[in-house]
């Protein structure tokens, strides 16, 4: 029935052609096709989308709009060679988990290969883990997903059925999958996400999303799209879902050839292996469990105090937290991470208690010593069956250059104390009125709790090994004048950066009595002090000069003074106000807030580069200082689960808004008050004191949160040095 479909196709398409040249009015290939017949199978063993019936009701009336019948099922049986050979195409409406035995899987297989087209919506890429030729016809595997959120599509394709109606760019909110390999290599690209414009995205900035493929001598068709009910009243995603069905049943015809391979090199987004547990290469003692509530309809089970399960193709080199979902009904115990084998380096180790139930799951996590083998799980605790495990993730330090870039600059804080250090009291931490070291001044709570500044082998070279992890080659840091506390720590400060690799340019601070005159004096006072250094920053490509920002610069309305020191130093005005930066060498921004719409900063960006000045715009991960400064409500700026430090990025990055920076400096990395650190922030903050955290972030959770912004600033690190070349 199908090879005679195609042939009425082909005379359908021919006699459209004819009538082309005897009248304006050519009906589509669709139009002058015969009508046909379309199976919905949305069958689940796992999570089930309450999109469903929405998804079958859209699809039914397109049928009846477009001339094809729809069959609606959950039930398997319908999978045999003699029902399926009656049907153009079949539908996965978010099905998940496995839906079909050994012998319907046969029979989709033989339809596929003899001509029968694909449709997979969503979460049909959440289906069938146990059938490897499934991901062929599907193109990649759920992975993980963060929450529902808008974000924006590119659309690839202006010609395909499915994509032609849409523009360049589409926004729309929807949960967008992440996948477990880029399919892009094997098939034909139709839209992508835009991975800067949402938190979550894990596909290392090339994130296909809605994809067609020829498969046999069949047509397949997948789109990430559709979790949400109202997806199926949208008009764009319905002729999207239109478009996908007339393609896989041969109604219409498309290019599907293969979109090429994915870039060799791609970026390093906040990186990590995740896997199912059962998917284990040796074990003792363990089997596999089937569960429908489990991603991919199984877990690690049967687990008894002792036995273990190794993971050949996962290497515990790099790896800094595992995270692993959970669930028990027996007597709970300890999951140990070891290298190599299971009697192995313990690299961490994690408890898990009873959940209540082997459905009812919970996620565990655990920091981890960097391993140098291949990853090997053994398990302890009591009698009986402890728990299972369903799905775990190793978090990675992602890859680094050797050496950081040198126009990416984080504000930095050598001000805090503790009584115990060499301030001898508690500085800045009691803020707000606060109590340390339970309570601080700040809405967020620092991973290290509150540190000196003075700590150089402690807590400073703990700050430059995470600079080192962000990507940036230089850190500012905040000087109060000649003989203040900040002074006298920067020997220290700069002994640390030296250690990794990290160079150190200032960031003069409105101290009392500052005028234009005794900056020129700090200039020299610095230089002469710290200039043979070598972390002290000069710029290779500025002549040499170190750099200098200097906060507040509007309060001195006369900087003519600067003009002794234009040929040795790059000293920055805090302005976008370009009639304010007379005898300065550049601008900077530092507002944590301002990225978010940049204002001015195209017209900053253009006058600095017609002048032969340096234009450093300010992105933040976000502001909020009410518990620093009590009953301060505003201004603020909400992290968004990172999508805050995205869009500032982006506009810094995009020479329509951003103006083309020279450096783009961070606010910041340990400014605690303000909210504004990129410094991790503890995920287990003391109770009862009101603390965020940064859980959610680029969709990492628990530990493996508090490291997701020094690694989303590697990744924009990184894009920006690819831009500049």
């Amino acid at each position: 029935m199908r090879r005679s479909r195609i042939r009425r196709l082909a005379c359908a398409a021919a006699l459209a052609l004819g009538a082309a040249l005897l009248s304006p009015a050519v009906p589509s290939a669709a139009a002058a096709a015969d009508p046909y017949q379309v199976l919905v199978f949305s069958k689940t063993s796992g999570f089930r989308h309450d999109s469903i019936p929405a998804g079958i009701s859209a699809i039914q009336q397109l049928g009846e709009a477009q001339d094809f019948t729809v069959t609606a099922t959950e039930d398997a049986t319908a999978f045999t060679p003699q029902n399926l050979a009656a049907y153009e195409a079949v539908v996965f409406l978010s099905t998940t988990g496995d839906v079909l035995n050994d012998s319907q899987q046969d029979a989709l297989k033989g339809y596929v290969d003899g001509g029968g087209g694909f449709v997979g919506v969503h979460a049909a890429a959440d289906t069938e883990y146990d059938w490897p030729e499934y991901e062929d016809l599907v193109g990649a595997r759920f992975q993980s997903h963060p929450a529902i959120q808008e974000a924006r599509l590119t659309t690839e394709d202006h010609v395909h059925p499915a994509t032609a109606h849409l523009d360049d760019t589409w926004t729309r909110t929807d949960e967008w999958y992440n996948y477990r390999s880029n399919p892009r290599a094997d098939v034909h690209v139709l839209q992508s996400l835009d991975e800067s414009s949402y938190s979550g995205g894990e596909m290392a900035g090339d994130h296909p999303i809605t994809w067609c493929h020829e498969q046999q001598d069949s047509r397949s068709f997948y789109t990430g799209l559709g979790h949400t009910i109202e997806s199926f009243a949208d008009p764009d995603f319905r002729q999207l879902l239109l478009g996908g069905i007339q393609y896989a049943a041969g109604a219409v015809e498309a290019d599907c050839s293969s979109t090429g391979d994915p870039d060799p090199d791609p970026d390093p987004g906040p990186g990590g292996d995740s896997a199912e547990a059962e998917a284990y290469t040796s074990s003792s003692g363990v089997q596999t469990a089937p569960h429908a509530a489990a991603s991919g309809g199984a877990t690690l089970g049967y687990i008894d105090d002792g036995d273990w399960a190794g993971y050949a193709s996962l290497d515990t080199a790099g790896a800094t937290t595992f995270t692993a979902r959970v669930s028990s009904a027996g007597a709970g115990g300890t999951i140990e991470v070891r290298d190599g084998s299971a009697t192995g380096r313990l690299l961490g180790s994690v408890d898990v208690t009873p959940t209540g139930g082997w459905d009812t799951f919970t996620e565990v996590t655990t920091p981890l010593t960097a391993g140098t083998g291949p990853l090997f799980l053994r398990f302890t605790g009591g009698a009986g069956a402890l728990f299972d495990v369903d799905r775990f993730t190793l978090t990675r330090v992602p890859a680094a250059e050797d050496e950081g870039s040198s126009d990416v600059h984080l504000f930095y804080y050598p001000w805090y104390g503790t009584p115990e250090g060499p301030a001898g009291s508690w500085r800045h931490w009691q803020q707000g009125g606060h109590t340390p070291p339970a309570s601080v001044g700040a809405d967020l709570y620092p991973k290290l709790g509150p540190y000196d500044s003075g700590d150089i082998a402690g807590a400073v070279d703990q700050h430059m090994e995470w600079v080192q992890r962000s990507g940036a080659g230089v850190i500012v840091s905040s000087w109060w004048g000649q003989g203040s506390y900040e002074d006298g720590l920067a020997a220290g400060l700069l002994d640390a950066a030296a250690r990794h690799g990290i160079e150190v340019a200032w960031h003069i601070e409105p101290y009392t009595g500052r005028t234009a005159a005794s900056v020129v004096d700090d200039i020299a006072y610095l230089e002469a002090k710290f200039g043979d250094h070598p972390a002290f920053y000069r710029d290779a490509a500025h002549g040499d000069r170190n750099a200098y920002y200097v906060f507040e610069s509007l309060r001195i309305q006369d900087w003519s003074a600067l003009d002794a020191v234009k040929d040795t130093a790059i000293v920055l005005a805090q302005t976008t106000d370009t009639s304010k930066v007379a005898h300065f060498g550049g601008l900077y921004t530092y507002d944590g807030i301002a990225g978010a719409t940049a204002p001015g900063w195209k017209n900053a960006g253009d006058y600095a580069k017609a002048n032969g000045l340096v234009w450093a715009p300010s992105v933040a991960p976000g502001y909020i200082d009410d518990r620093a400064v009590p009953g301060n409500t505003t201004p603020t700026l909400g992290r968004a689960d990172g999508a805050s430090y995205d869009r500032q990025w982006n506009n810094a990055l995009d020479p329509a808004i951003g103006g083309d920076p020279t450096w783009v400096s961070v606010t910041s990395f340990n400014e605690w008050h303000e909210g504004s650190s990129i410094e991790p922030a503890a995920s287990d903050p003391p109770p009862g004191h009101g603390y965020e955290t940064f859980e959610g972030a680029y969709g990492r959770t628990g530990a493996a949160a508090e490291t997701a912004y020094l690694d989303r600033t590697a990744y924009w690190t990184d894009r920006f040095e690819e831009r500049r070349g």
